[in-house]
């Protein structure tokens, strides 16, 4: 197995697992959850003006999309365990036996840990998963019911997507739910930036990324699934608190000799949008509208989750 660093975490990037896969069949429905109809039309997504090119922000496209249902929020520590109880599913970093953890929320009766290099604030943790988030000793402090599941990797999301009758929404779409109707703005808000004291709209890293947070926002890790003030479709956190994955492959079209090697690297990597708490403007401005990251399916960290839409009845 080969632990690859990523700009917004790290990846695992090992074969398949033998683990059975078990067939999801939905048993519950969108009327069960708190959603929204996103309206049918032609929706920009990506930037005219794109702040990290190398990532494929650009250029700015157009896709008329058939209108579907969204999510209020990104799925919950609740949500998930009810589909866990239901189903016996095991998360893949379960069945791994480890997972990847921020540098600083491991705990000391862990004991020494592997980081990742490149990036090391990140440390392989045995017994890290989407229960212990952190890894053992760290449940009672990290799990809260009504905050985003994390430690999911694509296949836990899309396992759980298909139980509950729906699926992960393409770029696109993400895109055309996290504008609100406002068309080309960077922020679900709209442009205004967040700032490290007077105007802290979502939940990102304030101060000295990866020292120090302030946690000027209120949150040093996640935030509740519903905080924050939502976009004017009602979905909150569409960027920052966590990553979430998409349906769609990382994919980049350019024509540099050093993008094009990393995604040699970076081959069946999956999209993830939105950015997260880790997300600060001096090493990880990935908390705007346009903003891609690319992750092996099979890995999992703190801080990525999922939200589910489901196709207009």
């Amino acid at each position: 197995m080969t632990i690859k660093a990523t700009c917004c975490g790290a990846s695992r990037n090992a074969p398949p697992q033998n683990r059975p896969s078990a067939e999801i069949i939905a048993a519950r429905t969108v009327d069960d959850f708190d959603t929204v109809a996103i309206p049918a039309g032609r929706s920009v997504y990506g930037t005219a003006t794109p702040q990290i090119p190398n990532d494929g922000e650009g250029p700015m496209r157009s896709k008329r999309l058939r209108g579907f249902t969204c999510g209020v929020t990104t799925v919950t520590n609740a949500q998930f365990k009810a589909f866990i109880d239901a189903t016996g599913y095991v998360t893949e970093a379960e069945d791994f036996g480890w997972s990847f953890v921020f540098y600083s929320d491991i705990a000391k009766e862990i004991g020494p840990t592997q980081a990742v290099p490149g990036v090391e604030w990140w440390h392989r943790v045995d017994g890290a998963n989407w229960r212990d988030i952190n890894g053992p000793y760290t449940y009672a402090a990290a799990w809260d019911p009504d905050h985003p599941v994390v430690q999911m990797s694509w296949r836990d999301a899309r396992a759980y997507a298909a139980w509950v009758g729906g699926r992960l929404p393409t770029e696109a779409e993400w895109e055309h739910a996290a504008r609100g109707g406002l068309g080309d703005v960077k922020f679900p808000w709209g442009d205004q930036e967040p700032e490290e004291k007077d105007y802290t709209p979502c939940n990102i890293w304030q101060g000295d990324f990866p020292n120090t947070n302030t946690c000027a926002d209120g949150y040093q890790r996640t935030a509740p699934a519903r905080s924050f003030e939502p976009n004017t479709y009602g979905l909150f956190n569409m960027v920052g608190n966590v990553w979430e994955w998409t349906n769609d492959a990382y994919h980049v079209q350019s024509l540099k000799k050093d993008v094009k090697r990393r995604l040699v690297q970076m081959k069946g990597f999956k999209l993830s949008k939105g950015g997260s708490f880790l997300c600060h403007k001096s090493y990880c401005y990935r908390y705007r509208i346009a903003a891609r990251s690319g992750t092996s399916p099979d890995s999992a960290t703190p801080h990525h989750g999922f939200r589910v839409v489901w196709d207009a009845v």
